[in-house]
């Protein structure tokens, strides 16, 4: 004869009972007992580097305001979300590479370079989210803590051989013919000084004479090519 529970429903082997799942880790982890846990939150929020802490799966538990700003959100709006759906990976072998290690229970740090679209006109934008299992290394599958480091863009680097922007003033005005000493005073510099940056020049383009460095400074775009008198681009 069956067994039954108090309230008279048939016991664990009728099908009608769905089994129990585990209920989902928490963000706070070893600190979700306590006044740690609400100590744990709070720092999360102040953390300027995007954070989110998800299943192993990949479902969002919690975001950080810093990782929901990478999305025009407020951090709520992130929860059940899953981390491919937000980002796509450069390089699917890391992907699968921290699959695996998953899957083994292997516990370490796997970096993923990602792109996600952001902003108002949809820009996409580059960056490394760095997985880490976390949690009870008893719990399996564990809690993933991702971390976001952005690509920030910004002006394409300078040509090699770019000069700072004092010596860039010292190309335009010996390119306009001016004396050594004349450079000095329109710069507040001795001739000392002068002829210091210039040998600096001269030394790192490999070149000799000024009016190498001039052609070469023309050369390199450290000069406008169509002002006069002549000025750094």
């Amino acid at each position: 004869m069956e067994n039954e529970t108090a309230d008279g429903a048939s016991g664990a082997g009728d099908p009608a009972v769905p089994p129990c799942e585990p209920p989902p880790p928490d963000p706070a982890g070893p600190y979700a007992g306590g006044p740690w846990r609400n100590y744990f939150l709070i720092l999360l929020d102040r953390i300027p580097t995007p954070i989110a802490v998800c299943t192993a799966h990949g479902e969002v538990i919690i975001a950080n305001p810093a990782m929901a700003t990478e999305w025009g959100a407020h951090a709520g709006a992130l929860r059940g979300r899953n981390l491919l759906d937000l980002f796509e990976p450069r390089a699917k072998a890391q992907l699968d590479r921290l699959t695996e290690a998953l899957r083994l229970g292997r516990r370490s740090r796997y970096p993923i370079e990602v792109r996600w679209p952001a902003g108002p006109d949809g820009t996409a934008r580059e960056g490394e989210l760095t997985i880490d299992p976390v949690g009870d290394p008893s719990v399996h599958p564990p809690a993933l803590l991702a971390l976001l480091r952005v690509r920030e863009s910004g002006p394409p680097p300078a040509p090699r051989g770019s000069a700072s922007p004092v010596e860039a003033r010292i190309l335009a005005l010996a390119a306009g013919g001016a004396t050594t000493a004349s450079i000095g005073t329109a710069l507040g510099l001795t001739v000392d000084g002068v002829n210091y940056h210039l040998t600096r020049l001269a030394r790192r383009w490999r070149v000799q004479g000024r009016t190498a460095l001039v052609a070469r400074a023309y050369v390199l775009g450290v000069l406008a090519a169509d002002s006069w008198p002549p000025e750094p681009a």
